[in-house]
Order: structure tokens, then sequence, then C-alpha cells
């Protein structure tokens, strides 16, 4: 498969080519969260009611990579819809495949990408040559987020990961919803803020206090706490009712990343986003990825028309 720029932090499915033999050492991450497994709640927009609304998408901020065409920013409408305010979670996922019988990608391919520092085995793995930090961990799925010794034990409640762009889409259209564009996402992410790089504001930790799941320490093999997704609604809400838009996991969308680049985009971040790489989490921020690629810090959300 080719390899293609700008996917450093979610690189895409590749063949051994793009990797070498090595393994790192693992850690575990928990945090209590207070979502009950169970279809999200939904909220519409815009707010006021009206048909549709427009808002100021992108930014031409210097902290953004240039090759991830965040700017120009430029005055977006979007029609009214309805999003979920939490990522799906493996529960909601857990219900799919029971009903559906649905297989995801990285159970056909029989491999997912895993972060170094997750990994609950001491056996070698593939590494991503583009950025080493990745393994391409056999077994690893939805069910085994770390690999085959790995389970969901405790993390109902977490999003589901290790999900492709085609397994994000076979959930929705079960429910009867779809992914959003990136234009409802970047709109119901800023909940209601103009131009402001999180959710909530300028300020990275506000008061000195997290308000996201990012990377903390050294980036990539010195963390100074746990690394790894936490509960859906672990952190506050934005101004519309969204629990992290920012961090966690990336999100699919359903629009292409330009028009001579059809590769999905994921928005938002994820726990493995730091200032030191690529600072990825902010409201603006996106990538694209092959819809066949599945990764350990990539999920999603429902949007209804």
């Amino acid at each position: 498969m080719e390899d293609h720029p700008r996917t450093c932090c979610s690189p895409p499915r590749a063949g051994d080519d793009d990797v070498s033999r090595t393994a790192r050492p693992t850690s575990e991450r928990t945090r209590p969260g207070t979502a009950a497994p169970g279809r999200a709640r939904v909220v519409v927009l815009p707010p006021d009611g009206a048909a549709d609304a427009e808002f100021l998408m992108g930014t031409e901020d210097a902290v953004a990579d240039p090759a991830d065409l965040e700017g120009p920013v430029r005055r977006v409408s979007v029609a009214r819809f309805a999003i979920a305010t939490t990522a799906v979670t493996n529960a909601d996922f857990d219900r799919f495949v029971e009903e559906t019988g649905h297989v995801t990608t990285a159970e056909r391919f029989g491999d997912s990408l895993v972060f170094a520092g997750r990994i609950t085995s001491d056996r070698p793995h593939l590494v991503v040559a583009t950025a080493p930090w990745w393994r391409v961990v056999p077994g690893a799925c939805w069910r085994h987020p770390e690999g085959p010794d790995s389970n969901l034990d405790g993390r109902d409640d977490h999003p589901v990961v290790h999900v492709s762009h085609l397994d994000a889409t076979a959930y929705c259209e079960w429910i009867g919803g779809r992914l959003p564009t990136e234009e409802e996402w970047e709109f119901a992410a800023r909940g209601g803020l103009v131009q402001r790089h999180f959710p909530w504001g300028d300020e990275f930790e506000p008061g000195g206090v997290p308000a996201m799941n990012v990377f903390e320490g050294s980036f990539p093999y010195g963390p100074t706490t746990s690394v790894g997704t936490v509960p859906v609604d672990a952190f506050a809400p934005n101004g519309y009712g969204l629990f992290n838009t920012t961090g966690n996991v990336w999100e699919w969308t359903a629009s292409p990343f330009s028009p001579a680049d059809p590769r999905p985009v994921l928005r938002g971040g994820s726990y493995l986003c730091h200032a030191s790489y690529c600072r990825r989490y902010r409201t603006s921020a996106r990538i694209a990825n092959t819809a066949d690629t599945s990764t350990g810090h990539s999920g999603f959300r429902i949007a209804y028309r």
C-alpha cells in the first residue's frame, strides 16, 4: 500500500517494506468515567433551531502544519443536523457486532496498529518505519486493543478503537445514522466559540488543569502518565454538550481530505498528540488515512440528518 504524507499521527495500513522488528515496554492507563453503556445522546445543531448556520472554519495559525490544509479560514454554512455527544463506545460496538455478526477490517487482515507503549506482550512486533512508535500487532482488534493478550475489562465506556472507516460506516448504517461531514464535525466541536484552539478557549490547560486526554511527558517514549483511552465523557463537555472533541481518539468523518486526495478525514486528535510533535489536539486539526486502516487511537461518533 502506498505510504502517504501527513499520516505520522495515524499511519496507513502497510506492507512489510514499511516495517522492521523490535519491541517496546508496556504501560497501562485507566481513569474513572461516568458514561453508562448505551446508545449515545445526541444534540441538534444549530442550537437556536435555525435551518442552517455559518461559522469560520479552519485556521491560519502558525502551529498548523501547512500540509494538513487547515487553512485558509473560510466562512462555511452547515444545514441542521444531529450529532452524538460522545464517541461510540466499546459497549455500543459490541451490541452492533452481536446483532449483525460484523467482522472488522482489523479482524479480516489479522492485525492492527498499536502504540508501542500499549503493547501487553514481550513478543517482537513489526515496526512502522515512518513512525517507529507504532507496531503492527497480530490479533489486535477492537476486542483486543493491545493484542490477543488484552481485553476490554473496565473499558465498556471507552471509545471503540481499531475500527476502520469501513467499519464506522457499517455501524452508522446499522443504527440509522451516518458519519458527520468534516464541516459538521468542526461546527459541533467548536461548541459555539469562534476561532479558538480548543473547545473551551485558547488556554491549553485552564487553571493548570488538564481538559483533554493527550500525551504528557516526552513524546513518544517518556510519558509521565499512563497512555491510552479514557471514558468518552471523562472531561467537561463543550458549549454544545459534546465530550472529547479534542484528544482521546481521532474520529472518522465522511469527507475526503482534498479534491486531489480522496482518503477520508479524521478529526480531533488523540491521546498521542503532543506539543513537541504535531499539536493536532485542536478543533481545526485534521489528518487523512486510508479507509481500511485501523489503529489503537481512532474511533468515531455518529451524526443524523
